[in-house]
């Protein structure tokens, strides 16, 4: 029998081709671009695959065969429209509305006075990203859609557009759609004429609005974040679905829907509230790509009464900039309330401060010059605020000789050394706490500006200096690569920002706050929190990291001439051991805490 050798030949050759198959696999990875090629492909496939569904819902009622609809064709008495249905123009100085024959609906809205990040006009609604659509039945239980309804123009006027979808002379669909001059909110009634007889009525009908948000903005994950459904409901509560992932609610009488992105706002708004509304919504686009088209699909559904087996309704719609100014002019809707203020004091702090103040700031002033000039007002205002956390400071730093001299003591007994301590702070009438307090203060305009910077119309598309849109991130260097939580570009504010967050913690932690067992490493934060901020607003709006770099540099300055021209730590120092010469009499408070701690200390004893 032969024997078996092991063929050295044949495991190189094996090898090879291994390798020669990894490389080609690797050389043949799909690129980033056509990654979001394919993705926008599949959402144009997924939206053919969704017109079919529509579209077998009336061949599919019957169990005839499927047939091939022609415009005219007959869905019991109504008739059907194709695609290419022609359609009809209402427009004013600032909205230009297009109106498909093919379901009545709204297929553009132009917003005249804006442009995208790329100078292309502002779309709403374009190529068929929306559908408004009325679901009924008919007495053979066959399912109408209004969506695939043959319109006939009846009326146009400067102002008015009037369709019907007719059975006869006497008994149509109607929608109409009227607009003002310079204004965004477009007026619209839904009726039907003796076509009762014709319809179900067990069933009432349903109404139905989807959207897909189309992509403004430079950045999609940034616009993304501020891209939601928003609801109004039971007068004055305010509900909103996830920013993120997919989501669902049920809201109960409901005021109004908006479909909210960061920007612009497309918003219906029943006569009389809904009951109750369905809501959902789903990310489309969830990464950085320059080909992402849609953010987020958005879909509502309610239903509609009858009225002697009749239905007549009245909406608006606004399309429009999600802009405090322009909403707060529709009084008695609250639409502003849309807007991501924040809750509570946060927001109070911006809708009736921070806007009044930029807005009146911008209007003289080059917008980023503003943001300056507000900054410096706001750290002037919280100057006592930064005097008392830095004379804390101060007496902490006066005592810190002691201290160490304290935890060298009693470097074995912990409880000792804390007796002692606290001791030492009570004599000496220093608070250690107490430079927390201030910092506590300055919280809510912390979070308020955070909030009110990424949400203020009024800042988007305006430059200043490097930056070409405040509402956006700036770039001073595009990177070949993408860096993990960075991204592929380097943004210079927020660099400039986390410079001066390093030095104002270098100059209130960095020396003032010794280490000691059980508490965080305070270099570590030193370091940690300005590459913190960097990554995470290298992507977030530039007027917001401008805000942070000025507010940290004056609190420097207001620092710097508080140590060198109002606190004389020499006389901190003499009025600290003065005040621990005095009696100083203990609170019942102080009393009982010493007991507890004296106790502690003899139970540890007698173990």
């Amino acid at each position: 029998m032969e024997e078996k050798k092991l063929d050295v030949n044949s495991i190189v050759g094996f090898v090879l081709i291994f390798g020669i198959l990894i490389y080609m696999f690797y050389i043949n990875q799909p690129t980033a671009e056509e990654l979001a090629a394919q993705k926008q492909q599949e959402q144009v496939e997924q939206k053919a695959k969704e017109k079919e569904s529509a579209t077998a819902d009336y061949t599919n009622v019957t169990p005839d065969a499927v047939e091939t609809i022609q415009e005219g064709q007959q869905l019991g008495a109504f008739k059907l429209a194709t695609s290419t249905a022609s359609v009809s123009e209402l427009s004013n100085d600032k909205l230009s509305l297009k109106v498909s024959h093919k379901g009545g609906q709204l297929k553009s809205v132009l917003l005249n006075e804006f442009n995208t990040f790329k100078g292309e006009p502002v779309y709403l609604i374009k190529d068929d990203n929306s559908k408004f659509d009325i679901e009924f039945t008919d007495r053979e239980n066959r399912i109408i859609h209004t969506a695939d309804l043959l319109f006939e123009l009846v009326s146009s006027t400067d102002s008015q557009l009037t369709l019907q979808s007719k059975l006869s002379d006497n008994q149509y669909i109607e929608f109409v759609y009227s607009l003002n001059n310079e204004d965004y909110m477009v007026d619209f009634a839904v009726r039907s004429q003796g076509v009762a007889p014709l319809i179900n009525p067990s069933n009432n009908p349903k109404l139905s609005w989807s959207m897909d948000a189309l992509r403004h903005s430079k950045s999609v994950m940034y616009e993304n974040r501020y891209t939601r459904t928003v609801y109004r409901y039971e007068t004055d509560k305010v509900g909103k679905l996830s920013q993120g992932g997919s989501d669902d609610e049920v809201g109960e009488d409901v005021q109004w829907i908006s479909y909210k992105q960061h920007f612009f706002s497309s918003v219906l708004i029943p006569q009389n509230n809904f009951d109750k509304v369905s809501f959902t919504s789903e990310t489309l686009s969830d990464e950085e790509s320059e080909e992402a088209v849609f953010l987020k699909r958005f879909n509502s559904l309610t239903e509609l009464s009858y009225s002697a087996n009749e239905f007549s309704n009245q909406f608006r719609w606004f399309f429009g900039p999600t802009d405090v100014k322009v909403l707060s002019q529709y009084e008695n809707l609250e639409l502003e309330s849309a807007i991501p203020f924040g809750w509570g004091i946060f927001g109070w702090l911006n809708r009736y401060v921070f806007t009044p103040v930029y807005t009146f700031l911008s209007s003289f002033l080059p917008f980023g010059i503003a943001i300056i000039v507000m900054t410096i007002l706001v750290r002037l205002l919280m100057s006592p605020v930064t005097y008392k956390s830095y004379l804390s400071q101060a007496k902490m730093k006066v005592l810190r000789p002691e201290i160490d001299e304290i935890n060298e003591k009693y470097k074995d007994n912990a409880m000792k050394k804390q007796q002692e301590t606290m001791a030492l702070y009570s004599k000496a009438g220093v608070n250690p706490m107490s430079g927390c307090v201030p910092a506590l203060l300055q919280m809510p305009i912390f979070y308020a500006l955070f909030m009110f910077f990424p949400s203020a119309f009024v800042l988007r598309q305006k430059s200043f200096l490097w930056a070409e849109d405040l509402s956006s991130y700036d770039t001073v260097m595009q990177l070949p690569f993408k860096i993990p939580f960075y991204g592929d570009h380097v943004s210079l504010f927020p660099l400039l920002a986390s410079v001066a967050i390093f030095f104002y913690m270098k100059m209130t932690t960095g020396q003032n706050m010794p280490t000691q067992p059980g508490m965080p490493n305070m270099k570590f934060i030193l370091y940690l929190s300005p590459v913190m901020m960097l990554f995470f607003f290298n992507s977030y709006a530039s007027g917001l990291s401008l805000y942070y770099f000025v507010s940290n540099l004056i609190t420097i300055i207001i620092m710097l001439v508080i140590k060198k021209y109002i606190i004389d730590e020499d006389k901190i120092h003499s009025r600290i051991q003065e005040n621990k010469l005095k009696p100083k009499k203990k609170s019942k408070f102080q009393e009982r805490m010493k007991e507890m701690m004296e106790q502690a200390e003899q139970q540890k004893k007698g173990k």
